[in-house]
């Protein structure tokens, strides 16, 4: 297990450095090409905005300042003015480079230009910090000087292969830098974020591996909400798990109970047809056994009965078969034919209500059993002579008793097959109490029971 989450954990923390390399990378080379289109379209902008300016322009466009006059070229009032607001000079060549005319030339200037000086001075500044521009008109070539300009030259031997290469080697160089940058960054910020992330997959295969136990992480962080979710997944399935094996012990002694309550009966079945094959069995031996085999053959049938009946309410799988009642006279009716039955006849039961209108919708068959249950309960397993008060109101119905009260856990009052230690009759199933409030709870209504050693049960049900 160690293995696979250690496995895991670095496959989410190489999934994240990937994913930040990929990201620097992509950054890295749109930034390049932000920069340089930005960088191209400034120096577009500037050069356009400086040509216009420079003495590189206004050099080469000084011809239109030139005339011929009997083939002697001749420089306009015009350009004179350009000079002298530009605060340039000139010279006008010959076709060997003799200086012909010129304006505002200095004194050190050259009278004589050879074509590897034209070239020279068009190449670099003098010691006087001229800048010189040379054009041509017609046969004529002039120069323009340009003390102190702004405009410099700067001469570049280029190899495009050597350039390729260095731009190869130092692209390379950005990148394995910022892969480095990134991998140690990514490194350190995985460690921190796979962390709890780590711990959120071990806490979910702890709960796969019923592992219910409560735990906090240190510092959390943005999963703290992750891990308090996962806390109260793991108490509610605690709980399930408790509530599970809870069920199962009942079942399990349920299916026990019934087994050992079917094999009574059967017993006595047994025992009796065995008699009933005998030779010198009299007739009202005979009578005696059969009437023994009837009633416990009876016990089985309503055992059975009950123990479908349970299961249904509990399974929810029984429709009520509701109608409007009114509760008061159905009640009052339930008590009369207690009082009618010959065991009960000398019973002290009494009827009181408070609510002669209240109307309910209840299926009057199931309710009549359960209402008698809890009756025929507070009469069976109680003294001669207890007395048994029933009374309707709005709200519920209560059946209350002043005998000895119930000895045992109130809690398991309702388990199938409980019985408590005061209990001496064990006719019925078993399953009576269990019964009547599985009844209740399927009309939506809520059992609620008190006793008190030496003074009595009472036993209200809430309609909801």
């Amino acid at each position: 297990m160690g293995t696979k989450l250690t496995k895991t954990r670095w496959r989410l923390t190489g999934s994240y450095l990937i994913s930040i390399v990929i990201i620097v990378l992509i950054i890295l080379f749109v930034n390049t090409f932000i920069l340089v289109f930005y960088l191209m379209n400034q120096h577009l902008s500037n050069t356009a905005e400086e040509e216009q300016n420079s003495a590189e322009v206004f050099a080469r466009g000084f011809s239109h300042y030139l005339a011929l006059d009997d083939g002697e070229p001749i420089l306009s009032q015009e350009g004179q003015d350009a000079l002298q607001n530009y605060g340039a000079w000139f010279q006008l060549l010959d076709e060997n480079g003799v200086v012909v005319d010129s304006y505002l030339a200095p004194s050190t200037a050259s009278s004589n230009y050879t074509p590897m000086d034209l070239v020279h001075k068009y190449k670099y500044m003098d010691d006087e910090f001229n800048t010189y521009f040379v054009g041509a008109y017609e046969s004529f070539s002039y120069i323009v000087g340009v003390p102190y300009s702004d405009d410099r030259r700067y001469v570049f031997t280029l190899n495009p292969e050597t350039v390729l290469s260095f731009l190869s080697e130092a692209l390379l160089a950005i990148i394995l830098i910022d892969t480095i940058i990134a991998c140690s960054i990514g490194l350190l910020f995985s460690a921190k974020l796979t962390k709890p992330i780590q711990a959120i997959i071990e806490r979910i295969s702890q709960l796969k591996n019923r592992n219910f136990k409560q735990q906090h992480l240190k510092k959390p962080g943005i999963y703290h909400s992750v891990f308090s979710n996962l806390n109260d997944v793991s108490d509610t399935l605690k709980k399930h798990e408790a509530e599970q094996h809870k069920l199962e012990k009942l079942r399990n002694e349920w299916i026990s109970n019934v087994s050992h309550d079917l094999k009574t009966p059967l017993a006595s079945i047994y025992g009796y047809a065995e008699l009933l094959k005998g030779d010198d069995v009299s007739q009202q031996e005979r009578m005696d056994y059969a009437e023994v085999i009837e009633r416990q053959s009876s016990y089985i049938q309503n055992l059975i009965d009950d123990f479908n009946l349970t299961m249904r309410l509990r399974s929810q799988q029984m429709p009520l078969q509701l109608r409007d009642t009114r509760i008061e006279p159905f009640v009052r009716e339930i008590v009369i034919d207690v009082l009618n039955q010959p065991t009960f006849k000398d019973a002290s039961i009494t009827f009181t209500s408070e609510a002669p209108q209240l109307t309910r919708q209840v299926d009057q068959h199931l309710l009549k059993r359960g209402l008698l249950n809890f009756i025929y309960n507070a009469l069976i397993h109680n003294k001669e002579g207890v007395s048994v008060h029933v009374n309707v109101t709005s709200t519920f119905i209560l059946i209350k008793d002043n005998g000895e009260g119930i000895q045992g856990d109130l809690h398991h009052i309702f388990d199938r097959y409980y019985r408590g230690s005061n209990t001496t009759n064990i006719n019925g199933t078993g399953l009576g109490m269990a019964i009547a409030r599985d009844i209740m709870e399927a009309h939506g209504a809520t059992v609620e029971l008190t006793s008190q050693k030496g003074k009595g049960t009472s036993i209200r049900i809430l309609f909801g």
